[in-house]
């Protein structure tokens, strides 16, 4: 049994007397060493610290009320700090609240009844039935709103919008495909205080001192990503997915040459070549298509095609394309036409991290991913590729495009990568996939055409045309129902893009909530009320509520 103990100046004389009667217990003692005046929590950030690393089995503290050494310690997460004046009510917080520090007042509390609650405190095990987990959950999550509860009286503006998107991922049912929820832990890297660091250049060579602590933090994300996804190199300064697009553009070709790309309104990407974009305005963007019968990818097609342009890149990787990628079969057609493979992944690097979709790595060039979607980080970009271009990328990525990294984002994306290694992200990656089978099949069960008649990965294409709506009035009164998709163009639109043919569904977030294949057969289902009969506000009122009753049995982390 290891307990980290401290008191200040009021409670020394106390935690004296409990370290030497309780000679079995290994005690990790912070201090406070005399009768001095000394500041109480200086003594608990210590002790709690201890706690929430896992480096000891519980605190002690003591001041001598114990309720400053208590709320000190309770500024911790995952610690749980309890003042107690007896034997009954330690016993009753372990059991109850799951209490992990223990603190008295001594002025309120002999050394003989001291020592008995404190074995009392640790001879009780915390209960684990749903009743008393459930209320220690709510007890750690606080509604999320302890995340940023320091903006209520600093900025209470932003505090408000910043609740209202709590409230509304809380509430709603996400199945935007580019979106997700992302841990708590990632969070708070993401807003830690590694964004005040300016750290350009790389690991051991920056242009700025002081660097050490994000050298660490960057070094282990590089480290990550190239464990994770099996490459030889790995940059994760990109700042976001079409910056890691630009930067494997500027370190390979000129402005002027010819990428082959798959086409925005085909379900490409922007950074993929359209003309209102960076790469269609610099370089010579060749769009492929999908078959039009099958709206699917045409290998035999595209080589031909690449044949005849004779691409400088060759891109692969989609926004809203619901098939599986034969990775394989473009690298053949690239080695054929001379091209090199570059792979974008973001709407599909959380399945290939997970083994639920083929990995690109092996066979391309140069990957890309934003590190969001489906892989559940923090907005931002990486970048994969092979020993032989490393440098040549790093140089483009700084100084070619960018400047200072945002290394706070770069330690969020370490943690996301070290989540997408365990082992049931394998199971929550293909929990996406299996969701989105079951939604998709619910919905065209109601009639409704699916883009390619069905779907691979975790998003599929609905064509609300066929039903005499456009996709933006689908995605309106889905929204008003409480389901948020959006509006996407289909395969052949005649629709203008502001209005589109379809919309796209994705089921990455629900799953994160632990939805399964039950809840997403009824959301698909309650699609299809909606859009069954689009302007009755009756039915999007009743779907909006089942959706309240749905969300609030799977909370977002």
């Amino acid at each position: 049994m290891k307990i980290a103990i401290g008191a200040d100046h009021g409670g020394f004389e106390l935690k004296s007397s409990i370290i030497k009667a309780c000679s079995n217990i290994m005690f990790t003692d912070v201090g406070c060493n005399g009768t001095e005046s000394c500041d109480y929590p200086d003594y608990a950030i210590k002790v709690a610290e201890k706690v929430a690393l896992g480096e000891v089995d519980f605190g002690v503290l003591i001041c001598r009320s114990g309720i400053g050494m208590a709320m000190a310690a309770n500024r911790f997460q995952n610690v749980r700090a309890a003042l107690c004046f007896d034997a009954a009510t330690a016993e009753q917080t372990r059991k109850h609240n799951g209490a992990n520090v223990l603190c008295f007042g001594a002025d309120k509390i002999t050394a003989e009844d001291a020592i008995a609650t404190l074995n009392a405190f640790i001879s009780t095990s915390a209960e684990t039935d749903e009743r008393h987990t459930r209320r220690q959950d709510k007890l750690e999550r606080a509604d999320r709103l302890s995340d940023f509860s320091g903006l209520a009286k600093y900025d209470p503006e932003i505090y408000a919008s910043i609740k209202a998107q709590v409230l509304q991922e809380d509430t709603e049912i996400n199945l935007i495909a580019s979106e997700n929820t992302s841990t708590r832990a990632v969070r708070e890297a993401a807003g830690s205080v590694l964004m005040n660091k300016y750290a350009e250049g790389y690991p051991g060579k920056r242009w700025y001192s002081g660097c050490i602590p994000v050298d660490t933090a960057e070094e282990l994300a590089r480290q990550r990503a190239c464990k994770l996804f099996g490459a030889d190199h790995a940059n994760v300064q990109p700042h976001c997915g079409s910056a890691a697009n630009m930067g494997v553009y500027l370190a390979t070709i000129k402005p002027g040459d010819t990428i082959l790309s798959l086409s925005l309104d085909q379900g490409g990407h922007l950074s993929h070549g359209s003309p209102v974009n960076f790469s269609g305005k610099l370089y010579n963007i060749v769009p492929y298509v999908v078959n039009k019968e099958t709206e699917c990818l045409d290998y035999d097609e595209l080589e031909k095609q690449a044949m005849e342009v004779k691409p400088k890149i060759l891109l692969s990787g989609a926004s809203a394309y619901p098939r599986a990628i034969d990775f394989k079969r473009i690298r053949e057609i690239c080695d054929k036409c001379g091209a090199l493979m570059l792979v974008d992944m973001a709407h599909i690097a959380g399945l290939v991290a997970g083994g639920a979709h083929e990995s690109p790595v092996p066979y391309a060039d140069f990957v890309t991913t934003t590190t969001h979607k489906t892989l559940r980080g923090p907005r931002g970009g990486l970048i994969l590729c092979k020993a032989e271009y490393a440098k040549a990328i790093d140089s483009a990525v700084f100084p070619g495009m960018q400047g200072g990294p945002l290394e706070n984002i770069i330690a969020a994306k370490a943690i996301c990568f070290r989540e997408a290694m365990q082992p049931e992200f394998k199971e929550y990656a293909a929990q996406i996939v299996k969701n989105c089978k079951a939604m998709c099949k619910a919905v065209a069960d109601r009639g409704y055409r699916i883009v390619s008649g069905g779907t691979d990965n975790h998003l599929f294409l609905v064509d609300v045309k066929q039903k005499g709506m456009t996709g933006k009035d689908a995605a309106a009164a889905l929204d008003n129902a409480g389901i948020v998709v959006n509006k996407n163009t289909i395969p052949y639109d005649t629709e203008s893009p502001f209005k589109c043919s379809g919309i796209r569904v994705g089921t990455a977030s629900i799953t994160t909530r632990g939805m399964k294949e039950a809840e997403a057969e009824q959301i698909g289902n309650m699609i299809a009320d909606v859009l069954d009969d689009i302007t009755n506000l009756e039915v999007q009122k009743q779907v909006k509520e089942k959706a309240r009753e749905l969300t609030a049995r799977f909370l977002v982390p």
